[in-house]
């Protein structure tokens, strides 16, 4: 019996990306980490990336969304405590609490009286859009 496995890339809409967002890029079969620089070229649906120190236009196809997950958040600047709750990260006033460890599709997010209940997994961009919205900074890496 021969099982065919089909891998699915999830597609990312160009209206949820905006600068200094993090994704990955698929060229020549490698992924390689990328940021937003920019989302207009002109009408066409492409989307600028900084890959390394090289700036180029790309279509939404060549992009895959990263999975939020400690390994993101840690590269992000987060600081990672156990407490009685389960694992809180922090980066200055901003905070994300795992009620059960590891499981980045339930948890909560706050910045000063801003509170936020999520319960479906998240991506680095979205991550980084709530982190702007409610804090007025970008979220870059550390």
């Amino acid at each position: 019996m021969t099982i065919l496995i089909e891998t699915c890339q999830i597609m990312i809409k160009l209206s949820s990306l905006k600068p200094s967002n993090l994704v990955y890029l698929n060229r020549d079969g490698e992924r390689l980490v990328a940021t937003v620089t920019d989302t207009y070229n002109d009408g066409a649906k492409e989307v600028c990336l900084l890959v390394g120190e090289v700036e180029a236009w790309y279509s939404p196809e060549d992009l895959t969304p990263i999975a939020l997950d400690e390994e993101q958040l840690l590269r992000l600047g987060f600081e990672r405590e156990v407490v009685p709750e389960g694992v809180k990260y922090k980066k200055g006033p901003f905070r994300v609490l795992l009620r059960e460890p590891g499981n980045f599709s339930k948890f909560e997010m706050w910045y000063r009286e801003d509170r936020r209940l999520i319960n479906m997994p998240m991506y680095v961009h979205e991550f980084q859009n709530h982190y702007i919205q409610m804090t007025k900074i970008e979220l870059n890496p550390a």
